[in-house]
């Protein structure tokens, strides 16, 4: 099934085409990555969910559970080993 693309155009002017429902500028995703920290090893709706939860730091992120993460939209399985492994290098687990 091929979904017909439409032109879109960001509030900050970028233009980009999407078939989904989805607002999210390419161009915006890109330039607000982070550089560092858990989050910039996301991807743009992992990381997204987790913003729109405010689990934007180590500690907060370490109270919640593995379970509790996946059921947030955007949380893939793919998303845990990557934010497992940030929490144990900073010496923290997730939520038990």
């Amino acid at each position: 099934m091929n979904a017909e693309k439409n032109l879109r155009v960001c509030e900050k002017g970028h233009k980009y085409y999407k078939s989904s429902d989805c607002t999210s500028c390419p161009t915006c995703e890109k330039e607000n990555k982070p550089e560092s920290g858990f989050l910039s090893k996301l991807s743009s709706p992992a990381r997204r969910a987790l913003i729109h939860e405010g689990i934007d730091t180590f500690q907060k992120l370490s109270q919640y559970t593995e379970k509790e993460i996946l059921k947030l939209h955007g949380i893939g399985p793919s998303s845990l080993p990557i934010l497992r492994k940030s929490l144990e290098e900073e010496g923290m687990s997730f939520k038990v």
